[in-house]
């Protein structure tokens, strides 16, 4: 049977360095944390910062101080809710659309290029598997905590 670490490890550090390799853009280094950002609040309509935080499992300190580089590169405004100015809806500048339209196309093309290495079957099989791996997580009692 394989060694289903071995397996994780591998694929984690595959994407890892496409991620570190791919995140560059108009001379500006975004890290793997920061484009995890762009995607989240591109996904959702002026999300709150807590809520983008939970979403990625962070601790709204460190995660205030990755929004606050973003503000200060210009791709991410940070609006005060007009109702509660204590919390803070988060959006994207044109410029980092842009960032965040580039690093979706960049993974999109990465992913087409090692499924054309598939057949249609193995894609939706490997696909269909990734769901079912992200419903198991999603269920688990230690999925996405510290093991530590």
């Amino acid at each position: 049977m394989e060694d289903v670490r071995e397996l994780f490890q591998i694929m984690t550090r595959r994407f890892g360095l496409l991620n570190k390799n791919c995140c560059r853009i108009g001379g500006e280094d975004i890290s793997l944390v920061q484009s995890h950002i762009l995607y989240e609040i591109l996904r959702y309509n002026r999300p709150s910062m807590q809520q983008v935080a939970d979403t990625l499992g962070m601790d709204i300190t460190t995660f205030s101080r990755q929004v606050q580089t973003l503000v200060k590169m210009e791709l991410v405004k940070k609006s005060p809710l007009p109702e509660d100015r204590r919390v803070y809806q988060l959006s994207l500048t044109t410029q980092g659309n842009y960032v965040a339209a580039k690093i979706d196309a960049d993974m999109k093309q990465y992913l087409d290029e090692v499924f054309s290495n598939m057949s249609e079957f193995e894609r939706d099989m490997v696909i269909k598997s990734i769901q079912l791996l992200n419903d198991a997580m999603s269920k688990s009692t230690v999925c996405c905590k510290s093991l530590l």
